[in-house]
């Protein structure tokens, strides 16, 4: 009976006397082909919704101001997949100086996550390849500060890792051995490069999210920057012109099934299994976006209409308004520097809108209350908590 092609090797090792078998798999596309009849309507789907997110800047006054929240709010739950205990509330008072209400370590890490997104779609967006050099880049920067800026940020690992357990021997998954990974890395890079795709690139995403996380390059910091992948891929493609879709809000929320799928694969070969999960994903996901961006409009168009009762007072309220549209969170003192005013102005113009239930305040730093758009940041947080 031939071998299943689909299926990986098994290197076997030991380490202080214990056993252990580290998995190479095979190089990308799987073989034999997949099987996409049975996935049509999901691919289908999941098209169209990715279609739709494009339209997502017509909705919004300000396309760029939702991508500020959205980036932030996936870097705050792919963060918490590796277990940061960061809310989008914690890294807003990070990013305004103020003190957060978690170890400030875990929202440095979810801060790190946000730089390392910016630079590679920069990177990206400036015609640089997404290439593993990219990937070394953006590895160096999301582990510059926390937990994991001891294990050789912007390298791949030199050691043997492990998903689950306390070593190699008990663990659940043990990706190549060190001396393989060069090969490993260069089948994927080639794959990232190639011209004719033979798939989709909903398809594609998918498998190149897999085969990362599967080789595992990185001693931390991997499933960070596979999710980031599958978005930057996307851009790349032309599937989308901006980076809307995460999907680190479904693998969470689906944590078991994500990893199931994913060692269907390793163990048996079933990338139609994972692809049926994922393009399921896309889809729900892709769809919450829209809705959100949609409830997100609404709420600016109310909130505006409450302030234009003001009368002479609605010219100050309405340009403290547009700040918090764009920080969510600031102080009278911050405030008055963006609008060119005096403090006493902005504090005025602030408590107006509290008056009015858009915004509260809470203790910031030393005397000076921070005015927060509870609202907003109350819909950009569903899930995220």
């Amino acid at each position: 009976m031939a071998k299943n092609k689909r299926l990986g090797t098994y290197i076997t090792s030991s380490v202080a006397s214990e056993s252990y078998r580290a998995f190479v798999p095979p190089p990308l596309p799987p073989e034999p082909p997949i099987d996409l009849a049975p996935l049509a309507g999901l691919l289908a789907n999941a098209s169209k919704a990715t279609g739709r997110l494009d339209g997502v800047a017509d909705i919004l006054p300000d396309s760029s101001l939702f991508l500020y929240y959205y980036i932030r709010k996936e870097a705050v739950l792919s963060s918490q997949i590796e277990g940061t205990q960061s809310s989008l509330s914690d890294l807003l008072l990070y990013e305004s100086n103020e003190v957060p209400s978690v170890p400030v370590d875990d929202v440095a890490e979810v801060s790190c996550y946000v730089a390392a997104f910016e630079h590679g779609l920069r990177r990206i967006q400036s015609g640089f390849p997404l290439s593993l050099r990219l990937i070394r880049e953006m590895h160096k920067i999301l582990l510059s500060k926390g937990r994991g800026s001891q294990k050789q940020p912007g390298a791949f690992r030199a050691s043997q890792n492990w998903i689950g357990g306390s070593r190699p021997g008990n663990a659940r998954f043990v990706p190549p051995p060190p001396d393989r990974l060069a090969e490993c890395l260069d089948d994927f890079e080639k794959y990232l490069h190639r011209e004719e795709r033979p798939y989709a690139s909903l398809i594609d995403a998918a498998l190149i999210h897999v085969q990362f996380e599967t080789i595992h390059p990185f001693l931390d910091g991997n499933g960070r920057i596979g999710r980031l992948l599958i978005t930057f891929f996307l851009i790349v493609m032309g599937d989308m012109k901006k980076p809307w879709l995460y999907l680190s809000l479904f693998f969470k929320n689906n944590r078991e099934e994500y990893y199931e799928r994913l060692n269907a694969v390793r163990q048996k070969g079933d990338w139609e299994g994972w692809l049926d999960f994922f393009l399921q994903g896309v889809a729900e996901t892709a769809d919450q976006v829209v809705m959100a961006s949609q409830k997100i409009s609404q709420l600016f168009a109310s909130d505006r209409m409450k302030i234009a009762a003001l009368k002479r007072a609605a010219i100050s309220a309405t340009q403290a308004h547009e700040v918090l549209r764009k920080r969510a969170m600031i102080s009278a003192i911050e405030a008055a520097k963006v609008l060119g005013v005096t403090v006493p102005t902005a504090r005025a113009a602030l408590q107006n809108l509290k008056k009015l239930g858009i915004v509260k305040d809470l203790s910031g730093k030393g005397k000076e209350r921070l005015y927060v758009y509870t609202e907003l940041i109350t819909l950009l947080e569903q899930g995220a908590r």
